[in-house]
């Protein structure tokens, strides 16, 4: 009944989603240039040969899955790669092997979701984690693809949803041959769903390589900085941008010629930010107007893309963002692979697991208010013993996911033999 309320909707909705899709380009949320590949519509022709359809949802996702992406290509396969997001299109441009193609995914409106089937004919369908569109799965189900949901998890709260329609959640996960999830935790939450043949992995995002960097810029910042306390507050969202303030007030006190460098998750709210942190009374520096790194500068706002690989380099120290103002948390797993001392806020929902494996390990500490991140700021930049054994603690939890890339081969074997 869901389902067929669904199929409905979208069928009433596709009148308007043309003009929904310029709106969302005149935002800067669509690429104009490419807007017709949401409609199913591609000006690429399919390349001779069997095809892989990798999809995910946005630019952690991406990233992932790139080490299974360029194992899929060295047995023979073709490679399609889809993606929602402007910026993970960009990011892609930059780090996806040359021999696959990339394209926006179709929004779930049947008739572009057939269009789009119909050109590039996949013998294949690998989803990450758990975007889940109905009519996009019931067609491919429809057609008898192979599809496979990889690095699954589900968090609390899409848990909680789904189990507000079971019937329909098992219609959508039956449309996948196996689900490969993250951890133990995620695969009995599938199977709570009434989800068959799932099976555990690991985790992609703590199998894949680090964080790239551009080295002349890491080398620059760090003359700009010198021998200053620093910490960084990672993929921070509204309202941790003060609370990173406040607490580089608090910690000041104590360490002279503290630096903070923030960077937000999104970087288009910089500019309210650097006005909320001005006010206060600090002197701010941004990453995207060329401001140097001043000895008087108190807060360095990194309002660029694809850069945390450098700022991770650049602390050993990093408050993990949309844990205290906001809830959910951002990925832990890049900064521990580059050895980072962690602060968790309160609400690491979206990634528990690996958030209860840093903390239990000693790689990371929860700090429940921002009193309690001050206070753990000033104590581990006092402490360097401390925080150099959770660097090594966090690099030595991410390694044990270091198999998790080819787990998931190893249950993709049969269907990839004899491309």
């Amino acid at each position: 009944m869901l389902y067929g309320a669904y199929r409905i909707l979208t069928t009433i909705a596709g009148l308007a989603l043309p003009h929904w899709l310029a709106l969302r380009a005149k935002r800067g949320k669509e690429d104009p240039a490419r807007i017709a590949e949401r409609r199913g519509v591609s000006a690429v022709p399919r390349p001779a040969g069997r095809l892989v359809w990798f999809h995910a949802a946005s630019v952690g996702e991406a990233l992932s899955i790139l080490p299974l992406v360029d194992a899929v290509l060295a047995q023979g396969w073709r490679v399609l790669v889809t993606t929602g997001t402007v910026t993970s299109a960009r990011l892609l441009a930059e780090r996806m092997p040359k021999a696959a193609i990339h394209q926006f995914v179709p929004l779930d409106y049947l008739p572009w979701v057939q269009r789009f089937l119909d050109h590039w004919h996949p013998e294949l369908v690998l989803w990450t984690e758990s975007e889940l569109w109905p009519n996009t799965l019931s067609e491919i189900a429809a057609r008898k693809i192979p599809a496979f949901l990889i690095n699954a998890r589900l968090s609390d709260r899409s848990l909680q949803g789904w189990k507000r329609a079971p019937g329909f959640a098992r219609e959508m996960l039956a449309a996948f041959t196996l689900i490969i999830a993250q951890s133990d935790e995620d695969k009995a939450r599938f199977t709570q769903l009434g989800a068959t043949g799932v099976v555990g992995a690991g985790n992609l995002k703590l199998a894949a390589a680090p964080l790239p960097v551009d080295e002349t810029a890491l080398a620059t910042l760090r003359a700009e900085i010198s021998k200053r306390p620093r910490w960084l507050a990672a993929s921070i969202h509204p309202g941790e941008d003060t609370i990173a303030a406040q607490a580089h007030h608090t910690v000041k006190a104590r360490h002279a010629g503290l630096l903070t460098i923030i960077v937000p998750r999104h970087p288009q709210k910089a500019g309210d930010m650097a006005a909320a942190i001005t006010a206060m009374g600090l002197k701010v520096a941004r990453r995207s107007l060329s401001d140097i790194i001043a000895p008087d500068t108190d807060i360095y706002i990194a309002d660029t893309m694809g850069e945390l690989g450098l700022f991770y380099r650049l602390c050993d120290l990093a408050f993990m963002g949309k844990s205290l103002a906001v809830g959910g948390g951002q990925n832990p797993a890049e900064a521990a692979q580059l050895g980072c001392s962690l602060l968790l806020g309160p609400d690491m929902s979206n990634f528990r697991e690996t958030s209860a494996a840093l903390i239990g390990c000693k790689a990371a500490v929860e700090v429940r208010n921002p009193a309690a991140l001050a206070a753990a700021i000033e104590w581990l930049l006092q402490d360097s013993r401390t925080r150099a054994r959770m660097s090594e603690n966090a690099r030595a939890a991410v390694a044990r996911h270091a198999d998790a890339v080819n787990e998931t081969l190893a249950h993709l074997a049969p269907y990839l033999e004899g491309a």
